[in-house]
């Protein structure tokens, strides 16, 4: 679990919060995201002068797809730079500003593994495709046509425009 102890945090100025998660932990249960192996997040807390907890650094593995044109899996390397804002004040995740994440201060410790996961699926690549000259499927059969021609006919008449044809060819 990705933790900031806020009683060091006060002590010291900054803490640096290094972890290799599992592809496995529950922070990426029911997110839609499949890792290849484990995930290097290195982040580093400060106190911002108002009273927030800063939070930045780098998250980075192997992050499993499916291409959006053939829906072949497809790895590719994740790395993005985040940065996260936490606050005792619960009117500023309202705020116009920017997205802040509301802690509790009577804890004294702050759990990052749902901040990171928000910042993980915003940052990840939707469009991925296997290969920029990825053929995909076809839209009628669903036949791969990186792997060949598909039997579809190259066009095929709708009967219910059959009637409107006719007038237009008169």
């Amino acid at each position: 679990m990705l933790r900031v102890d806020l009683g060091r945090l006060d002590r010291e100025g900054a803490l640096l919060v290094e972890a290799q998660v599992p592809s496995d932990d529950p922070m990426w249960h029911d997110s839609g995201i499949e890792w290849d192996g484990p995930v290097d997040v290195r982040l580093r807390a400060s106190f911002a002068g108002s009273g927030e907890v800063v939070v930045r650094g780098m998250v980075r593995g192997g992050l499993k797809q499916e291409c959006r044109r053939c829906l072949r899996p497809v790895v590719g390397k994740f790395g993005e730079e985040v940065t996260m804002v936490f606050s005792a004040d619960t009117k500023a995740e309202d705020s116009d500003e920017g997205h802040v994440f509301v802690f509790d201060p009577v804890r004294r410790d702050l759990t990052l593994n749902d901040a990171v996961r928000q910042e993980v699926i915003l940052a990840m690549n939707p469009y991925v495709v296997c290969d920029p000259e990825c053929r995909g499927l076809c839209p009628r059969c669903g036949a791969n046509l990186n792997e060949g021609a598909c039997g579809c006919t190259a066009e095929e008449v709708d009967l219910r425009w059959q009637a409107l044809r006719a007038l237009k060819d008169r």
